[in-house]
């Protein structure tokens, strides 16, 4: 047995519980009222499976937008397959939950942030500025800004 209860671990299971908690709900019933999701996922996580072409444009990490138009959204244990509008090209996502960096629902301001562990030299971390994708169908209304939830604070 350990010496320590792993908070940080036991909420980010949490946390992408409810992701998934919350997918599942949308595949069966559609989004609700003004609900949209922005999900930003790591790009060059081992189990993202996404057409070459958005992996050469977004090497580093990418957000999606769930709001119009999305098809074929099936939801895992492990993560969740969609397909999304790119500039009049449907493409289907494999995003495991692992690979979420943040998800956020502008239309409540909730947002989670999973934050990566701290780099070591035995890790290949690589410093990326942050990438920005929208599906088409995506309004041209600013982006609102929403309370996110980071771990840090619980970190020793």
């Amino acid at each position: 047995m350990a010496g320590t209860i792993d908070y940080g671990n036991l909420m980010h299971r949490a946390m992408r519980g409810l992701i998934q908690e919350v997918l599942i709900s949308i595949a069966k019933d559609g989004l609700p009222g003004d609900h949209h999701f922005f999900i930003t996922f790591d790009t060059m996580h081992a189990d993202v499976e996404i057409a070459d072409w958005l992996s050469d444009r977004y090497p580093g990490e990418m957000t999606v937008v769930i709001q119009h138009w999305f098809d074929n959204l099936n939801v895992t244990d492990e993560g969740f397959t969609i397909t999304l509008n790119f500039g009049d090209s449907p493409e289907t996502l494999y995003i495991p939950y692992d690979a979420i960096q943040t998800f956020v629902d502008p239309s409540v301001e909730f947002g989670l942030r999973f934050e990566a562990p701290e780099a070591t030299p035995e890790t290949d971390a690589v410093d990326e500025a942050p990438m920005d994708v929208m599906a088409e169908d995506e309004p041209t209304e600013k982006r609102q800004d929403a309370d996110v939830v980071s771990l840090d604070q619980f970190r020793k």
